[in-house]
């Protein structure tokens, strides 16, 4: 054994494993003890109920049927598993930097030379009239020894963007179910909506053809029957508009589903009823771990902090290999023997010594990048600490009037039915009537966008969480 060359083999070990620039560490944040939300706060020793997946939270089989179909087709979602692909691929290019690059290489060349060129050689001096010729190689292309971690410190920045892609590509599955559940539920508001106003509909036009009798039989006038027709007209109003923003909504649903415009299906009594009363939020700690676009944005942040020690390998010598082995011979046969065989290794040292400030102003380069990304990194915390908490309110505030609504609605339709009765029996006119009609029908249709709005609450509540990705 040659104990010589050990000393060799550790200088060269300890120089490969030097890596320039910053290591790097996850920078402290300030994370609150407790989500601001209205009282009672949410129990945060219990689980997230974002730990669930889609399906556990959205049991509604129509919607599901439509999330699933989203997942497979949506457009969004498509290119995001592409750019995962892509970045996968890159990786493997940059990683490929570090490892030696072999090759292959060989011709053969047949030759006959004449004895009636342009000057005529004797056959005594040209012994034969075919040449061969053939030579192989095994290239070593250029090779750059990784002495200051330039190529790993690339790695670990391509290894960075490819995590940064697939924590994207779920932070877009995230948005889709939310957007899917979003689209569905505000259909089904608006076919609620649609049943009430033709419901109302229906009710005014009795009512208006008991006025015509009343006004016949000379007991009613023609300011009453107008304003009857008036409320006919209002409620048929109504019904256009309801089924232009129900075929709009079919229509975004579909593109979200990556197909044509088209129905939506739709079976059943829709359930008002689909969350739990209390939505559980977890440790605000947690949300650094589960929301996909936090996650990204610390990749982001190691692949910028990587990227420094690419640019500050830039100061030290870089040494490449090449050469090449194999053999030279005019006979085939004996192209591999020891005489014909023929070998070159060329190390090169490259240093830079005057580049006018430019590798200074790429490490300064690197370095904003750097606290840009960093900035990035505290603002999506921040936002998501925000969004969480504007939806715990809007959740806990909607309800309230939620519950306000509907005691609303019932005093107006006893309202209505007590004014009804007394004009029917003379005793009150019409207009008290009427106007406690128009107000059932704006209070109908305002507890339905409550609801509506409660249930988008919790939609956002549990995107805010990071649910729907799993």
């Amino acid at each position: 054994m040659n104990y010589r060359a050990i000393p060799v083999l550790i200088a060269a070990g300890w120089m490969t494993a030097c890596m320039v620039g910053p290591n790097y560490h996850r920078p402290a944040v300030q994370v609150p003890q407790n989500f601001r939300a209205p009282d009672p706060l949410p129990d945060p020793q219990a689980a997230s109920f974002a730990d669930l997946k889609w399906w556990e939270v959205f049991k509604d089989p129509d919607l599901q049927e439509l999330v699933k179909t989203a997942l497979q087709q949506n457009y969004d979602l498509r290119d995001a598993v592409v750019r995962v692909e892509a970045a996968r691929a890159n990786l493997g290019i940059t990683r490929s930097d570090q490892f030696p690059q072999v090759g292959a290489s060989g011709d053969v060349q047949f030759t006959r030379l004449s004895r009636n060129g342009s000057s005529s050689l004797p056959s005594s001096f040209v012994r034969s009239q075919n040449r061969n010729f053939g030579e192989a190689f095994l290239n070593l292309l250029s090779f750059e020894v990784d002495l200051w971690g330039r190529l790993r410190r690339a790695t670990e920045a391509a290894r960075a963007n490819l995590l940064s892609t697939e924590e994207n590509r779920k932070a877009v599955v995230t948005t889709l179910v939310s957007d899917v559940a979003t689209a569905y539920f505000t259909i089904r508001e608006l076919d609620s909506e649609l049943e009430i106003s033709k419901r109302t509909l229906d009710t005014r036009q009795t009512s208006l053809q008991l006025v015509q009798a009343r006004q016949g039989g000379g007991v009613a006038n023609l300011l009453d029957l107008r304003q009857s027709e008036q409320l006919v007209y209002t409620a048929a109003e109504t019904i256009p508009a309801l089924q232009q923003q129900i075929e709009q909504t079919e229509n975004q649903i579909s593109l979200l589903l990556g197909r044509n415009p088209g129905e939506v299906m739709r079976h059943g009594q829709f359930n008002d009823d689909l969350f739990p009363p209390e939505v559980p939020t977890g440790l605000p700690s947690a949300l650094l771990e589960r929301r996909p676009d936090i996650r990204a944005a610390e990749q982001n942040l190691i692949a910028a902090n990587a990227e420094i020690g690419v640019a500050r390998a830039a100061y030290f010598p870089r040494l490449s290999l090449s050469g090449y082995l194999g053999g030279q011979s005019a006979q085939l046969s004996s192209l591999f023997s020891g005489p014909s065989s023929a070998w070159s290794f060329v190390p090169q040292v490259t240093q830079p010594i005057f580049t006018a400030g430019r590798i200074r102003s790429t490490v300064k380069l690197a370095k904003a990048q750097r606290e840009s990304a960093l900035v990035q990194y505290q603002r999506t915390i921040q936002t998501a600490f925000t969004e969480v908490s504007n939806a715990l309110i809007a959740h806990q505030r909607v309800r309230e009037s939620r519950e306000q609504q509907q005691a609303l609605v019932v005093a107006i339709g006893d309202r209505k039915r007590l004014a009804y009765t007394r004009y029917t029996g003379g005793v009150d006119t019409q207009l008290n009537a009427l106007d406690a009609d128009r107000d059932l029908l704006r209070a109908e249709l305002d507890l339905r966008q409550i609801k509506l709005n409660e249930l988008l609450s919790e939609v956002q509540l549990y995107k805010a969480l990071g649910g729907g990705w799993q």
